[in-house]
């Protein structure tokens, strides 16, 4: 209950906010004689907005305590009789109205703080397509996605989680065409949740996960709303999370990690040769210092005579045994990448410049590595920025397959891309196989794999997702 008199209201929610110096209540007399107070917190709300629509009509309009719809002219005014909820309303941005001798309270929306202008997220850049990104606030992004799908079908539904940050999280989906089955799962798993804080969606990601100790992440994230648009269209779940940029959507495939938004804004016989360029870099980025190691060390005579020299002599005189140098040249590169992006960016580009080229070509100059080694750390970190989406999982897989390789061979090159794919095989997100259109096998999900069939063949959803409303468009008409 709320106390009557507001030097008790007052006392008591000062208390509850441990006398924090951003929180405010100001007491005032209408000309009525009526005692009221506001309270906010300092950098929440539109101070001119609460001068202007609340505290002037207040103080000269307000004959009769119970009539404060009447005076102040919003549709977001609301009535609580109960102090706990009213501070909730208090820590989301809202204004308290307290009067006296009155048993509830009304809370006003008049929330404004700094934020982010829309723009193009900077690890999504595309040429062709919308350019706009998700920001940091959850009601923004809504408005986003709300602008793709202009429809009374799209839901959200909100939740509050972290018992410190109190941090707003929303799931978003298609009725009648999301999943149910995925969708009950991630409302379960969200109510699980129960940690003090949550200040980014990667928090949500590690506790919601289907399996944690798996190197490959089986949640997809997006910056961009026509992306997370293009997802909840095919049945899938999107979490937004405040304060985050980036959207979470669920069930993941692995093939997406070869998927952009542009492919489907390009002609298909081009956009099915990008993906198809982006599958052999994936390869390139995991396998390629392993079997160049394994080859040098163990099948000499799988390399062309030519090929052989010319290698055997760029390592002449270089100290260090082949597999030492690779993985110490992986350990620079990745040095070098982690340096680029900590710093500042007009700082972070030189290092980048100073570390990939100066360095490297006074470390052959020098004969500490070999010229080959150079050549092929180059290749793989060039492969890597081709799959942005699949950099962790690789960065990991490259090194354990180096070890492999240093140790087995191409024998240990071929076990490391066996438990790659078995991997790939056996996890599931929220009950929907990893990696499926290929495995299990999904016609209707491999017209958008590695090759992308054309927009128009696009007559039904991925089977492996939803499996009730499958029809997306009318099939082609045969003249």
């Amino acid at each position: 209950m709320i106390p009557k008199k507001i030097p008790l209201i007052k006392q008591e929610i000062i208390n509850y906010f441990h006398n924090t110096s951003d929180f405010v209540a100001f007491e005032f007399e209408t000309n009525s004689n009526i005692k009221m107070m506001v309270c906010y917190i300092e950098g929440f709300i539109d101070r001119d907005l609460l001068d202007r629509d609340v505290l002037k009509p207040l103080i000269l309009d307000l004959n009769n305590k119970k009539e404060i719809n009447r005076v102040i002219f919003s549709s977001k005014v609301k009535e609580i009789d109960c102090l706990e909820k009213m501070i909730e309303e208090i820590l989301l941005g809202r204004v308290a109205i307290f009067v006296e001798n009155l048993p509830s309270s009304y809370t006003i929306e008049l929330s404004k703080w700094e934020k982010r202008s829309v723009e193009e997220p900077n690890s999504e850049s595309v040429v062709r397509g919308p350019k706009e990104g998700f920001i940091e606030d959850i009601f923004v992004n809504k408005s986003l996605l709300r602008r793709k799908l202009r429809t009374n079908n799209l839901v959200f539904e909100d939740y509050t989680l972290g018992t410190q940050s109190r941090t707003k999280v929303s799931i978003t989906y298609l009725h009648g065409i999301v999943n149910k089955k995925v969708l009950e799962e991630v409302r379960k798993r969200l109510k699980k949740i129960d940690i003090d804080a949550v200040l980014e969606s990667g928090y949500i990601e590690q506790l919601i996960e289907d399996n944690t100790n798996s190197i490959i992440s089986t949640i997809e994230n997006s910056e961009k709303p026509d992306v997370v648009a293009a997802k909840i269209l095919e049945g899938r779940v999107a979490i937004l999370c405040d304060g985050t940029p980036h959207v979470l959507t669920v069930p993941r495939l692995f093939v997406e990690g070869i998927m952009t938004s542009e492919d489907y804004y390009l002609r298909n016989y081009y956009g099915s040769f990008l993906r198809f360029l982006r599958v052999v870099a994936l390869i390139i980025s995991v396998f390629s210092p392993g079997i160049y190691v394994a080859l040098q060390l163990y099948h000499q005579e799988m390399i062309p005579t030519v090929l052989l020299i010319t290698m055997m002599g760029a390592r002449e005189g270089v100290p260090l045994p082949v597999a030492i140098e690779t993985f110490l040249m992986v350990l620079t590169l990745e040095l070098t990448k982690e340096s680029g992006i900590r710093l500042p960016k007009s700082i972070g580009t030189t290092v980048s410049i100073v570390g990939t080229l100066v360095l490297g070509q006074a470390a052959v100059q020098a004969g500490i590595v070999s010229a080959p080694t150079v050549i092929v750390i180059a290749i793989t970190a060039i492969s890597e920025f081709v799959v942005p989406a699949l950099v962790q999982g690789m960065i990991l897989y490259r090194i354990f397959i180096l070890f492999l390789g240093s140790f087995l061979g191409l024998y240990g090159t071929t076990c490391g891309l066996a438990i790659y794919l078995v991997q790939i095989i056996s996890l599931e997100s929220f009950g929907i196989p990893f990696g499926s259109p290929i495995a299990p096998m999904d016609k209707e999900g491999l017209k958008d794999s590695v090759i992308r069939f054309p927009i128009q063949s696009f007559v039904y959803r991925p089977k492996s997702i939803e499996k009730r409303n499958i029809k997306r468009q009318k099939p082609p008409r045969k003249d």
